[in-house]
């Protein structure tokens, strides 16, 4: 499995509940939400779409942005999120190798 250090943030639906995590194994993770495995935040809400992502270029990076992402408000969060993805489309398939 290839480290993929990233940023991400699920949702339940579009304008829904989002969840806002880091990690360095991407694809592996996003699987783990949907799927459920994940007890928690994303369980409980039922945050299953991926609908942002950041790449980056080692875990510290990563961490960083997450707590910076996580400080922002949430009308901040949803700029980022439709600046990439305007529909909130599920970016799953993009991750996936």
């Amino acid at each position: 499995m290839m480290k993929e250090p990233a940023v991400y943030i699920m949702a339940s639906k579009k304008n829904g509940t989002i969840y806002t995590g880091v990690t360095a194994y991407l694809a592996e993770r996003i699987y783990q939400h949907k799927e459920g495995l994940v007890k928690g935040f994303t369980a409980k809400y039922s945050c299953k779409d991926l609908v942002f992502y950041e790449l980056h270029e080692n875990i510290v990076s990563a961490i960083e942005r997450e707590k910076q992402i996580k400080a922002g408000s949430r009308k901040s969060k949803i700029q980022l999120i439709e600046k990439m993805n305007p529909t909130w489309q599920d970016l799953y398939k993009d991750v996936i190798f």
